[in-house]
């Protein structure tokens, strides 16, 4: 293994041993030699990176619910049915992983819906797409609902 230069701290240098080697001071109770700078970047970034994993996965659920919604394209359904179970599931696991994120729903859902609803209405310019979700919205309606039944149920 290469040594680690003394120039730049061991952040720098490998993030995979700077991480252990935080660990073990934290479990040592060793705080007067953590790197807090890097330990607060980190923290803040963990809780950035959930929030964007959870409109990411509603980007990829709004956009498949929307396809399978307004796209009469019934050799697609399937696959678009399928990616909807699994952003339901990611997302159900995430949920249930950082509890808090329920209470940014409907921000992040507003976030999602905008860039959803412009990426289908650009791959599908021929379609008129709402320019709202007309559906429940809610974190076990968006979870479980199977829209597209509704829907035909209405016509």
């Amino acid at each position: 293994m290469s040594q680690i230069k003394n120039s730049t701290s061991l952040y720098e240098q490998d993030i995979l041993l700077w991480s252990e080697d935080t660990v073990a001071k934290l479990k040592a109770r060793d705080f007067d030699h953590l790197d807090i700078e890097n330990l607060i970047e980190e923290v803040e970034a963990l809780g950035i990176s959930q929030k964007k994993e959870l409109i990411s996965r509603l980007i990829v659920l709004l956009e498949h619910l929307l396809k399978r919604l307004y796209v009469n394209l019934p050799d697609d359904y399937n696959g678009w049915e399928r990616t909807i179970r699994t952003q339901r599931g990611e997302l159900e696991v995430l949920l249930d992983a950082v509890p808090s994120l329920s209470t940014r729903w409907e921000i992040s859902f507003d976030k999602a819906w905008q860039i959803a609803l412009k990426n289908v209405r650009k791959e599908y310019p021929q379609i008129t797409f709402p320019a709202e979700w007309t559906c429940d919205r809610s974190i076990e309606q968006m979870l479980n609902a199977d829209f597209w039944l509704e829907v035909s149920e209405e016509n």
